[in-house]
Order: C-alpha cells, then sequence, then structure tokens
C-alpha cells in the first residue's frame, strides 16, 4: 500500500497536511514519499514516540486505501 502513496507522493502532500497540519512543505520534500522519513518528521513535530507516529501511519494508508483508488 505504502508504495502507491509513494508513487502519487506529490498528488498525496495535501492529504498529509491535512492529517498533520504540522509538517511543512519543506519537511514533505524531505520526506519525499518515504514512509521511515514521515515517521520521523510527525515524531519531530508532534512529540509522539515511534509507535505512535506508525499507527497514525497505518490508520492514514487504511483510509488512503478505503477512501481513493490509486493507479497501478
Amino acid at each position: 500500500m505504502w508504495d502507491r502513496i509513494e508513487g502519487s507522493w506529490k498528488e498525496m502532500t495535501g492529504k498529509v497536511k491535512e492529517q498533520w497540519g504540522k509538517l511543512t512543505d519543506d519537511d514533505l520534500t524531505v520526506v519525499a514519499g518515504k514512509r521511515d522519513q514521515l515517521a520521523g518528521k510527525i515524531q519531530e513535530r508532534y512529540g509522539y514516540a515511534k509507535d505512535k507516529a506508525e499507527h497514525e501511519i497505518s490508520a492514514f494508508e487504511r483510509r488512503m486505501q478505503e477512501g481513493r483508488s490509486f493507479k497501478e
């Protein structure tokens, strides 16, 4: 699933910013669709533990899978 998000990263940044508004455009540029980088930026901006950041990303993935069809 994450490979689809990563492949559509430029289109996904708006949804990512809706979910995690404290992330800056520069953060999203650095992340460049990499899940581990996103987790690190969420931890940094929100003060979350790694497991909480990973849980939020997993929930985000599920919502994207349910609400949006990705191009194969």
